[in-house]
């Protein structure tokens, strides 16, 4: 790319101090006299995007206790420091690297300048004019025999294994993936959907570790992102490793909410741990030009102009610690990487990066979509530096991008009439029943239907379900503490966090109840505090009636009760012949088993079985009283699950239907449950319809 403004090239290195010498001839010997002027020059850092916490240096004691409380087979691999090292993701590059790939940088310059002359030669490779790869890289030897492990139980053989997983680092052949069918689409959206459960558990039970190892008070916050995506990275579960995809991953979905950077590198949307630009080093890609991937527009740059649709984006570097810029951005890097992309039409992704206060993080993250860059100058910044600018502009057609529906959210929230004067039914269809309002939305006909039924915040029980089991609970007075009796109850574990966010799915749940004598601020006192988000029922033209959230639920987050009167199944039958609309909760999928399910990290592990609990035998009326947790659609790939919880009182037989979220769920999309059965013409069951 040629100069774009007459200014002197700013690509070169700075000048070197200057100096001011003295020659003297008066005697046989010369001597020269040198005086070095040293001027006061700004300490100069590569800039990165904000991350989400600065990383907390640990001891070798605090690493090596990585271990997760979830059975006594549990293999103790991972707790060793040597397999999973923070440092390794952030492991910068030394000079020495530096040089070496300047070296093969300018060399694959040279074989791409003069590939046509040399190719006849038979040492220059050219590009497959077939190939669907836009930058192909050189064949990488295959795994020997060696790197294969011939004993699991080896843990050396197994370290060795892991080791070499993390030298092969990324892949250097950009593709792009079209032309997905449908049954395509629905896998890899299970594969990343799974893959972020598993983040999620991991995440979730590494700061319960740590909490429990050093108390919640100790005034240093765990990071369990990190945890979590090293240990995946040694297991070899990060996606989208063995190619470099250009445009859309497939499996993930504009307007997907991330609370943490790493998790977008577990993901694969975008490789840099906190690097705004993604993309692969000219060093690295057999045409010797580098290519952006992505990029994260967060309001990391005083230039940056963000339109939504239109993007004025500035290039990185240039900036010091304090985030201030200092001195002119070089063409280099990301931001030739970009200039690159803008030259051979390739999209880039854009995630943004929204300030966002909730209990884990002070920002999300949010995929947008595609963009193409139109384009490149050279331009002098608000700090008085040279900058260099991108115009980015949104590809037509996509879905409506995350960040606006949170922006519209938000606005609900505040002033709902303001922002949707039509539609609304009542704006609390409880009646301040909750603690939170439930809006009624129905901008499509003149259905009124949930307005008809009496709103039930809580199930009730017949008068049999309480007069079984005995009345004891737990004796502490400030909370509920680690070998306290409600935790023996659980098998030794509690099932939430200090978050309150649940750790692994379980057959039952014993939660502090009447007869504890902890406080309501109690850990083990979650679901019976009630609904915490504030939930929306809208008319669908697809499902009907359904739910969706005005909030951000974070993954295994508590959401609401499924509630309805409860009868015995001679009852039941009663009210069946009447035609009254029953719920059975043993028809209720299993999902709770998936919640925590670490069988691909640890090979010994088995799903959770204590608290046992006897198969269900009772029906839920809900076709007089109910609540908004009866409008839910089905789904076989539901975002809310199903958990068993006891608390009032402790007859296995009657437990609560307690609903948790599976995923991190963005505001305005629809909450899903696998009902077991459902209706086929309309993907819901005929209660909700």
């Amino acid at each position: 790319m040629g100069s774009l403004v007459p200014l002197r090239d700013l690509n070169l290195p700075p000048e070197p101090p200057q100096t001011i010498s003295v020659a003297t001839t008066s005697s046989p010997v010369t001597t020269n006299l040198a005086t070095t002027i040293n001027f006061l020059t700004p300490k100069i850092e590569p800039k990165q995007e904000p991350f989400d916490e600065p990383a907390q240096t640990q001891t070798p004691h605090q690493q090596e206790n990585f271990l997760f409380s979830l059975s006594s087979s549990t293999p103790e691999v991972l707790s060793n420091p040597e397999t999973t090292p923070l440092s390794n993701i952030f492991s910068s590059t030394d000079d020495q690297n530096a040089l070496y790939s300047e070296y093969f940088r300018i060399s694959e310059l040279f074989r791409s300048a003069f590939a046509k002359r040399l190719q006849k030669y038979g040492d220059v490779e050219v590009l497959d004019p077939d190939s669907r790869a836009i930058v192909p890289a050189p064949e990488e030897p295959q795994p020997t025999s060696e790197t294969t492990p011939t004993n699991p139980s080896n843990p050396d053989r197994a370290l060795s294994v892991v080791v070499s997983r993390r030298k092969a680092g990324r892949s250097k052949e950009l593709v792009r993936v079209t032309n997905l069918g449908i049954e395509d689409e629905r896998y890899f959206r299970d594969v990343v959907r799974r893959t972020r459960m598993m983040y999620d558990s991991l995440r979730i039970l590494a700061i319960a570790e740590e909490e429990k190892r050093m108390g919640p008070g100790s005034g240093r916050r765990a990071r369990g992102d990190l945890r979590a995506a090293a240990v995946m990275r040694d297991r070899g579960l990060w996606l989208n490793r063995d190619k470099r995809i250009v445009g859309s991953i497939p499996g993930i979905e504009i307007g997907d909410l991330f609370f943490f950077r790493m998790e977008l590198c577990v993901m694969g949307l975008h490789g840099q741990v906190q690097a705004g630009i993604d993309y692969l080093p000219g060093s690295q890609s057999s045409s010797g030009e580098p290519i952006a991937t992505s990029i994260i527009v967060s309001g990391g740059y005083e230039d940056d102009q963000d339109a939504g649709d239109s993007i004025i984006y500035t290039g990185h570097g240039g900036q010091d610690k304090f985030s201030r810029q200092c001195m002119h951005q070089k063409l280099e890097g990301g931001n030739l990487a970009l200039e690159r992309s803008m030259h051979y039409g390739i999209e880039v992704r854009v995630i943004r990066g929204i300030k966002y206060e909730n209990r884990v993080s002070s920002k999300v993250y949010v995929y947008d979509g595609l963009y193409k860059i139109l384009d490149c100058w050279f331009d002098v910044g608000k700090s008085g530096f040279g900058v260099y600018k991108y115009r980015l502009s949104r590809i037509d057609g996509q879905p409506e991008m995350g960040s606006s529906i949170m922006r519209f959210a938000e606005s609900l929230r505040i002033r709902p009439l303001s922002a949707r004067p039509m539609g609304y039914l009542t704006l609390d269809i409880s009646m301040k029943k909750e603690k939170v309002p439930i809006f009624l939305y129905n901008d499509i006909d003149s259905d009124h239907d949930p307005m008809y039924y009496d709103y039930l915040v809580n199930t009730v029980f017949s008068p049999y379900a309480f007069s079984q089991g005995n009345g004891t609970g737990c004796e502490c007075i400030s909370g509920c503490t680690e070998g306290c009796f409600c935790a023996m109850k659980n098998g030794c574990d509690f099932a939430y966090d200090h978050n309150g966010l649940l750790l692994r799915g379980k057959p039952v749940i014993f939660e502090c109840g009447n007869f504890c004598q902890c406080p309501p601020t109690c850990r083990n006192r979650v679901s019976q505090h009630g609904l915490r988000n504030r939930l929306e029922i809208f008319r669908s033209r697809e499902t009907g009636w359904g739910v969706r959230p005005l909030d951000v639920i974070q993954a295994g987050a508590f959401i609401c009760e499924y509630t309805g009167v409860v009868l015995t199944r001679e009852q039941a039958q009663v009210f069946t012949m009447n035609g009254d609309t029953l719920i059975y909760p043993s028809r209720f999928s299993e999902r709770w088993v998936e919640w925590g399910d670490l069988s691909q990290i640890f090979s010994e592990y088995v799903r959770p079985s204590y608290p046992s609990i006897p198969p269900l035998d009772f029906a839920m009326d809900v076709s007089k009283m109910r609540n908004v947790a009866c409008y839910m659609s089905h789904s076989s790939s539901p975002n809310v699950m199903v958990q068993y919880v006891l608390y009032d009182h402790n007859n296995l037989m009657f437990p609560h239907l307690m609903l948790f979220a599976m995923e991190n769920i963005p505001p305005m999309r629809e909450l899903s449950i696998d009902y077991g059965v459902a209706d086929e013409w309309t993907g819901k069951l005929s209660i909700c319809n």
